[in-house]
């Protein structure tokens, strides 16, 4: 393990591809550029909350805390090797084109070159203002920075596709914030993550080359992007774009359907907050569905037209997808163009099957049968019924008990249930267990299937609440240790820790941080 000093730096991105040849981070559009050298400002008081070390690991850093290594995760040095920017890139925002957007509050600090000889982009988010800022700080304020830390590493854990985040400093400035955009703005403690992804290229990288027919920074970017991470699809100067494609949609659309396995909801599925490499990216108003409600959103600005909602996401990427496609056209000829369309078309179905696989795997279920699609249709019924709030997460760990009636889910219900619910429940449970019998298994075979894909600890908001009001409070991030921690193993039953696995209080079903939140939390 080496020290933030030595490690080593390969900065490919920044010497392949066109920069802003200006360094001010005045707001204003940055034309024929992949990216702004942009380093970020200084902080007056830095304090580490949580370092990870298992994506120190990665990077081959040695995650003992020190003041030096404290200050470039605050923004406050730039070590040797290291070239900072902010990235340039669009995007569609709530279904509509919203030009350049851009790193307002992220910085990439460079590229290392991990333990395994992976390379890891590293970058702080909340490190200060860039040229696509706007008009914002470029700050971030400690409860969205706690919520991006917890999620991203318990997704990892979860088994689901995600960028990383290597650390949580709070800065000593406060940031002033109108958390529910009420007209209400406060002082908020400001803080900084660091992120670490293979890259944060994004469906917007593209678009904003193609929207302003900038089809050389497209090529230039676009072979960049298939020389680094799809070799395959490069040979001499051509570049099999519809493969390339193709291999975005697939990945795309397996993290969609990991993500409705475990219950997560994005709540701001923008094109520029889409992965290129099928990462779950920028953790922002998220959050977990506790009863299970095919049209919950995290997202109060999404309240009214719920576009992000929970049952809507593989439709929202299938739209995001056909952005991509748009932004490539320029490379293709006519059949690369018919290539293009025929992904775009299977898209659907692809997601659909990953979702249908995953959900019988779910209820235990790996051989095909005749009677799986009244079981899995059943289970949305009874899911979903009006009326009825039913945890998803508690209610498949209870479905892993053996079958003995209705008695082991009425630990899932949020109320009493109403007597007709339990007969529908019934009358599906005896079908289920009919199901079971056909395919041989026993209920322990079924319960060790069943545990491995259903999570018992997840980041439900209220947990996550809890530990941003303890460290606001100055725990010295001991809560969010301790969080942390369970969601390492999440499909293991932890001893002693039964808070973890809850149901939401009564309390957290209307406060802000655990209901539903802004783009500011």
């Amino acid at each position: 393990m080496a020290g933030i000093d030595a490690l080593q730096f390969d900065d490919r991105f920044v010497r392949t591809l066109p920069g802003d040849p200006k360094r001010d981070n005045r707001p204003r559009q940055v034309l024929g550029a992949a990216y702004t050298p942009t380093e970020p400002t200084p902080v007056p008081a830095p304090t580490l909350v949580a370092l990870v070390p298992e994506v120190a690991a990665l990077l081959g850093l040695d995650p003992t805390p020190s003041a030096g290594l404290v200050d470039v995760l605050a923004g406050n040095r730039v070590v040797p090797g290291m070239a900072p920017y902010a990235a340039c890139y669009g995007g569609h925002q709530f279904g509509t084109w919203a030009g350049q957007l851009g790193d307002g509050r992220a910085i990439t600090l460079g590229e290392v070159v991990g333990a395994g000889g992976e390379t890891f982009e590293v970058q702080l988010k909340g490190a200060g203002p860039t040229p696509y800022s706007r008009r914002a700080d470029g700050r971030a304020v400690l409860r969205s920075s706690v919520r991006e830390l917890v999620c991203s590493e318990a997704m990892h854990h979860l088994g689901v596709p995600t960028t990383r985040a290597l650390s949580l400093v709070t800065t000593g400035a406060p940031v002033l914030r109108d958390l529910l955009y009420d007209g209400h703005p406060a002082e908020e403690p400001g803080a900084i993550v660091c992120r670490v992804a293979p890259s944060f290229l994004r469906f917007g990288s593209y678009e904003i080359h193609t929207a302003r027919d900038d089809h050389e920074t497209l090529r230039r970017l676009v072979r960049f992007t298939l020389e680094r991470w799809f070799p395959r699809c490069v040979a001499g100067e051509a570049l099999d774009v519809p493969a390339f494609f193709a291999e975005v949609a697939s990945t795309t659309a397996w993290m969609v359907a990991e993500w409705l396995r475990v219950g997560f909801v994005h709540g701001v599925m923008n094109t520029d907050n889409m992965s290129i490499l099928g990462l779950t990216i920028d953790y922002g108003p998220y959050g977990w569905l506790e009863p299970f409600d095919p049209d919950w959103t995290p997202n109060i600005t999404d309240a009214s037209g719920r576009r992000y909602r929970f049952g809507n996401q593989a439709q929202v990427a299938h739209w995001n997808i056909a952005q991509l496609a748009r932004a490539l056209v320029p490379l293709v000829d006519p059949a690369g163009v018919a290539a293009l369309q025929a992904t775009l078309e299977a898209f659907p179905r692809v997601l659909a099957a990953h979702h249908r696989h995953t959900s019988l795997r779910k209820l235990g279920l790996h051989a095909a049968h005749a009677s799986d699609d009244a079981i899995l249709e059943g289970m949305s019924a009874v899911l979903g019924a009006p009326g009825v709030e039913l945890d998803m997460t508690l209610c498949f760990r209870a479905l892993a008990e053996p079958l003995a009636g209705v008695g082991p889910i009425r630990r899932a219900y949020y109320g009493e249930p109403p007597h007709a619910h339990l007969v529908q429940l019934d009358t599906w449970l005896a079908a289920y267990a009919a199901r079971v019998r056909a395919e041989g298994i026993d209920d322990a075979e079924r319960a060790r299937r069943m545990n491995a894909v259903n999570p018992l600890y997840v980041p439900r908001n209220y947990l996550v609440q809890e530990v941003i009001e303890a460290t606001e409070r100055g725990d010295g991030g001991a809560a969010l240790a301790v969080l942390m921690d369970v969601l390492r193993q999440p499909y293991a039953e932890q001893a002693g820790r039964a808070h973890f696995a809850g149901k939401r209080p009564e309390w957290a079903r209307v406060k802000p941080g655990c209901s539903m939140l802004s783009c500011s939390s």
